[in-house]
């Protein structure tokens, strides 16, 4: 293997100490392969270019490494963080990798540290303490409740606390104008603040009560109620007692329905894995305060090409009586939670599938200060979490594998239809158009594209049309195409008598296998003499035709290349994957016509965009005027009135708006 290697490189790798680090492999194009940690770097790396491991993972892997990088730590836990660290961060191909999803949904108790405030200050909104939905960076002045698995276990846990603490959920601005309660006061899911319909006292004992809730701590809750429902009742006070027992009552019920409810596991994840068909799954349970929260599923991408590469690295670690390779749900678990767990609180308690080892537990108790167990075999309670986790993993990722073979099936039937040949039906590549305007107001036009099955939505483009009739969607569907490919047929073009080929790739940077535009023959006319002018293949270009009555189901493919039209059948999965495209097409185009038909509207200029305008002054200006449309509807002398906007300033707004 050491033949296909630099002298400089395999000279780097006899120098390498015999100290814990991380190592990287980079290929030719400088991409990263490989991302992975030792005990003994020298060891470990050197292992990999001392023989060959022919048609192998690992060997085609190593054939692609170009060069390496290392990085020495101090110890085997600092090793392991930092190589998650760079996993994330650097996406390599051959380690498995979990998609970083957006942050977690807490749920935020707001201003909850001024609850208690004296009878002589004035009553404002941060007096009463709002319970919401938060997602993003939390600091210390609210009370942060979570993580939770999804927005729908947030907003079921609102509408618990409103119907046992009856705690306000609207916003400040709102609160402060109320003059009357709200429908939720009348239906009894608030207790009425914003119109003193409780004392600040009062209300700041079932802020204290809801937060103990939350944290586990519902018998110590129902306790203190009771207690102070007897006092009002030894006082005759027997509306307020009367009160009590109801709380008392709504809490009793919420804990009869919690069915996975414990006293002794407050905040633990329960971490199950399948593996089935080279597709992996991960389902992460969450229970906090001691209620299941829910869950969610997790999917892994290079499962096996990974599994091999780690699976060598632990006999490389061992030598050759190492033990045998462990099972790639081992492999797929242990990444989850190196990954998963890097700015994301850590329960004390981790309920595995599988057992993982005691080194990663110690690495993540050194990263989060607090001490983790773990346990893979549990009893009573845990083990039904674990069932329940278990039986979500084998349901999702059976649910995974059948999309998949559902729109793999989809695109066969679409490329059996029209007769393609496509090289890879995996690279398979559909860019779709749309014109979208309002009586010619705002022209847009949208690309999205489909290819590895899927759409891609990181690569779907709109396309502002300027310097057209309005309304005519002919020379607007003229200017896109023109725009989209004109620097594709240019490259192409180099050398003049090369034939504009598409490429492998799956980037935008090549023709691709299907253009879809959607409309008939004039449409289809035009794309045409875009594509002739370029010297571009026209039979790429396929027009969506609505069927007779315009109805879903009976649309028709025109051809640019003067085939005939194909009527597909409304039961085609052909035309149904013809119908996604396109309908997301549209779906995007006029979402963003809306958006820029709205800025016109508010004179051509939004808030940003006007100098001397910062976040700040923006914000107070929509405070007070409701909205960019109440700003432009103002006055200057209204503007000026505005904190911190002077009049030269208002002034300028109001010419920048009109």
């Amino acid at each position: 293997m050491s033949e296909v290697h630099s002298d400089q490189l395999l000279a780097q790798v006899a120098a390498l100490p015999p100290l814990p680090g991380v190592y990287r492999y980079f290929d030719a194009d400088d991409g990263v392969l490989y991302v992975g940690k030792a005990r003994n770097l020298k060891k470990r790396v050197s292992s990999y270019f001392q023989k060959n491991h022919g048609g192998t993972r690992i060997g085609h892997m190593i054939g692609k490494i170009a060069r390496l990088e290392t990085t020495v730590v101090r110890s085997e836990a600092e090793a392991l963080l930092l190589e998650n660290n760079l996993i994330k961060t650097l996406n390599p191909r051959y380690n498995i990798l979990f998609r970083d999803d957006k942050s977690y949904p807490y749920l935020k108790i707001a201003g909850s540290d001024k609850v208690g405030t004296s009878e002589v200050a004035p009553l404002t909104a941060s007096t009463f303490p709002r319970v919401a939905y938060y997602r993003g960076s939390v600091d210390r002045k609210h009370r942060y409740f979570g993580p939770y698995p999804s927005a729908w276990a947030v907003k079921e846990s609102i509408q618990l606390l409103q119907k046992v603490f009856r705690l306000r959920t609207c916003e400040d601005t709102v609160f402060a104008n109320r003059t009357r309660p709200c429908l939720l006061y009348q239906i009894k899911r608030c207790s009425g603040p914003c119109v003193n319909f409780i004392s600040p006292q009062d209300y700041a004992q079932d802020v204290h009560n809801a937060e103990a809730f939350l944290r586990g701590e519902t018998q110590a809750v129902l306790a203190a109620l009771e207690a102070r429902m007897m006092q009002h009742a030894d006082k005759l006070e027997f509306e307020q007692a009367a009160e009590l027992r109801n709380q008392m009552s709504a809490l009793s019920k919420v804990l009869h329905q919690q069915s996975v409810e414990t006293i002794s596991d407050k905040d633990v994840d329960i971490l199950a894995v399948k593996v089935q068909g080279g597709k992996a799954c991960v389902n992460l349970a969450m229970v906090r305060g001691g209620r299941h929260l829910g869950d969610r599923a997790y999917f892994p991408t290079h499962v096996e090409d990974a599994a091999a590469v780690q699976d060598f690295d632990n006999i490389a670690d061992e030598g050759a009586a190492a033990a045998p390779p462990q099972p790639v749900e081992v492999h797929v678990l242990e990444a989850f939670i190196a990954q998963h767990y890097i700015g994301v609180p850590v329960p004390p308690a981790l309920i595995t599938s599988h057992a993982v080892s005691r080194e990663l537990i110690d690495a993540l108790c050194e990263q989060s200060g607090i001490k983790i167990s773990a346990v893979h075999n549990p009893r009573e309670q845990r083990r039904l979490w674990l069932e329940m986790a278990q039986k979500n993993a084998d349901i999702q990722l059976a649910r995974l594998l059948a999309e998949e073979g559902s729109q793999q099936a989809r695109t066969r039937a679409l490329v059996d239809a029209l007769d393609l040949a496509p090289d890879n039906l995996d690279t398979f590549r559909i860019e779709c158009f749309d014109i979208s305007h309002t009586a010619g107001e705002a022209t847009q036009a949208s690309c999205v594209v489909f290819h590895h099955h899927k759409m891609q939505n990181s690569e779907y483009r709109r396309y502002n049309i300027d310097g057209i009739t309005p309304g005519d969607d002919y020379a607007a569907m003229r200017q896109v195409l023109m725009r989209r490919y004109s620097k594709l047929a240019e490259a192409g073009r180099d050398p003049p008598d090369a034939t504009p080929a598409r490429a492998s790739g799956g980037g935008a940077g090549r023709l691709p296998d299907l253009v879809l535009v959607d409309g008939g023959k004039g449409q289809v006319s035009m794309a045409r003499e875009v594509f002739a002018e370029l010297g571009l293949d026209l039979a790429v270009i396929v027009g969506v035709e609505k069927g007779e009555g315009r109805k879903v189901g009976l649309e028709e493919l025109v051809f640019a290349d003067g085939r005939d039209k194909v009527y597909l059948g409304k039961d085609s999965a052909a035309l149904m994957l013809v119908a996604q495209i396109r309908d997301e097409a549209h779906r995007f185009a006029i979402t963003g016509m809306r958006a820029r038909r709205a800025k016109v509207r508010v004179g051509g200029s939004s808030l940003e965009e006007i100098p001397g305008i910062g976040a700040k002054k923006r914000a107070r200006l929509l405070q007070r005027f409701g909205g960019v449309r109440g700003v432009a509807a103002a006055g200057v002398d209204d503007i000026a009135s505005v904190e911190g906007i002077s009049r030269e300033l208002a002034e300028e707004i109001y010419r920048a708006l009109h």
